[in-house]
């Protein structure tokens, strides 16, 4: 029997990051969890039922994170996982030295947790926050990973 004064905190599960699919109903463009990571579906083709009954679906999709590339095939009548994924805008309020992005969202609440991204976008939105303009963030959130996809000069 449980003693009355043990204390149990919440914890997520994990599961609301993901939900299943039937492999049958995944579309081009859309998103599913490749060898455990989030991607975007750039290839999909299926092949016809073989001599042990089952359509197949080979699926190529690209890590809407890093960019690298996975497949996977797996019979249509199968489930896959496919991810929750948020998108939200905030506005660039500062860039720290260390390269940390200083980040409003429309309620006000500041968040300093997210790195410039690499390559063409981090010094895209270096150039037009050090030129004044107001820059705001697109967010993306899936897998328990976020990252700034997009930026966009917000006009007045």
């Amino acid at each position: 029997m449980a003693d009355l004064d043990d204390d149990f905190d919440t914890a997520e599960s994990g599961a609301a990051d993901r939900y299943p699919v039937q492999c049958s109903a995944l579309r081009k463009n859309g998103y599913v969890i490749l060898k455990g990571r989030p991607c975007k579906i750039v290839d999909m083709s299926t092949s016809k039922t073989g001599k042990h009954g089952h359509a197949k679906a080979h699926i190529v999709g690209i890590d809407i994170f890093n960019g690298k590339k996975y497949e996977d095939i797996c019979p249509t009548s199968h489930n896959m996982d496919v991810p929750n994924i948020k998108k939200e805008e905030y506005q660039l309020t500062d860039i720290s030295d260390d390269g940390y992005l200083a980040l409003m969202s429309d309620n006000g609440e500041l968040r300093e947790d997210l790195k410039i991204p690499d390559g063409e976008l981090g010094e895209c939105l270096k150039s037009d926050f050090n030129k004044g303009y107001a820059v705001v963030c697109m967010v993306l959130k899936a897998c328990g990973e976020e990252c700034v996809m997009s930026s966009k000069i917000q006009n007045n």
